[in-house]
């Protein structure tokens, strides 16, 4: 672990990441080294930087940073917080922003090969994501929301939690982005009010044609198959969602081709 540089796990306690959840992150898969995605993460995070009055990190002394801290690992994740730093007390401001930046490597989460053959369960959450479109899309710091969410269950046999809105809609589960093949389309929920942009439901935008809309929790049991996609965990094909079963399908092994072919090492399906 870096922290603005240097090697040590230890930020101010007045930091505004800590005091308000004043910053962002991202959570990006390396591969022998390599992150495939990482001009998107850069892409979300320099947007991100924009939105919140941020200035942006150098991207490639990022690159640099999470290199040396993945370097003993062939399969690995880097998480980089960007936070705004020390401040005077309360929620204004400061004039002059000082930003920290932590950078941490881990092991990558290993996955079975029947999770990519057959899929994961999926519960509907009770909690609602509020909706805040200036602050729809990030991956800003206050996780407080899928915090509760993931403490809704503690069945192994469930692997995420569905999200909606406050109006019902769906949004995404709790770590990933979900795509669903409807009256034979593939569909992504709309993101303009909540919900956070991942930068592989970038990629499936970028090489396949999805609609994004607003998805009703109802649609879902109508439709011929889901799957979820993860920065992290790729693309996995959604098994059931409470009662309603699923069977992987064309669109979700396509997808977990082109997953493949970007580098990522994913159990053949």
């Amino acid at each position: 672990m870096l922290v603005n540089g240097h090697a040590g796990d230890v930020v101010p306690a007045l930091d505004r990441g800590l005091a308000y959840g004043d910053g962002l992150f991202e959570t990006i898969r390396f591969v022998d080294g390599v992150a495939p995605l990482w001009p998107r993460h850069m892409e979300r995070l320099r947007l991100s930087c924009a939105r919140l009055l941020l200035p942006a990190p150098d991207a490639e002394l990022l690159l640099a940073e999470a290199v040396q801290v993945v370097q003993e690992w062939v399969q690995a994740v880097v998480r980089i917080t960007i936070t705004r730093g020390l401040g005077e007390r309360g929620y204004a401001l400061p004039a002059v922003a000082h930003p920290h930046r932590v950078v941490a490597g881990f092991v990558a989460p290993a996955l079975t090969a029947d999770i990519y053959s057959q899929g994961v369960r999926l519960r509907v959450c009770d909690i609602r994501l509020a909706e805040q479109p200036r602050l729809a899309g990030m991956k800003h710091l206050n996780r407080l929301e899928q915090v509760l969410a993931r403490a809704e269950w503690n069945d192994l046999a469930v692997a995420d939690g569905l999200l909606c809105d406050t109006s019902g809609r769906v949004v995404s589960s709790t770590m990933a982005n979900l795509f669903a093949v409807i009256d034979g389309g593939l569909v992504t929920p709309s993101l303009e009010r909540c919900g956070v942009a991942g930068v592989a439901r970038a990629e499936v935008l970028a090489t396949q044609a999805v609609q994004v809309r607003d998805i009703a929790l109802d649609e879902l049991r109508h439709a011929s198959e889901l799957f979820l996609s993860s920065s992290v965990r790729g693309i996995l094909p959604v098994q059931a969602v409470a009662d309603t079963v699923y069977v992987p399908g064309p669109a979700t092994r396509a997808m977990q081709r082109h997953w493949r072919a970007l580098g990522f090492p994913m159990e053949q399906a």
